[in-house]
């Protein structure tokens, strides 16, 4: 899985969001405002990747049990995945 073209990452300061550019503005409208940790999510989507190597890279970087994390990307996952902004092919 991944997310679909059309999508960019973009920070201002400290602020994250997900923009729809191109034809992604057909089908989604507006911008998604991230957390830190949701941000550094949809950066490994930016490439083809796995659920369970999300929670892998995010345990080398946040310092918290292993079923919290799996919890909170599986979360953030299924919120994304609801939105429409997976490739899953």
């Amino acid at each position: 899985m991944k997310l679909k073209n059309g999508f960019i990452l973009h920070d201002v300061g400290d602020e994250h969001f997900v923009v729809a550019t191109e034809d992604a503005l057909k089908t989604f409208h507006g911008m998604i405002r991230n957390n830190a940790s949701a941000n550094f999510i949809f950066q490994q989507l930016q490439r083809d990747t796995t659920e369970e190597k999300i929670v892998a890279a995010m345990l080398k970087k946040y310092d918290a049990p292993k079923e919290v994390i799996a919890f909170d990307v599986h979360r953030v996952i299924a919120q994304i995945r609801k939105a429409g902004l997976l490739d899953e092919g």
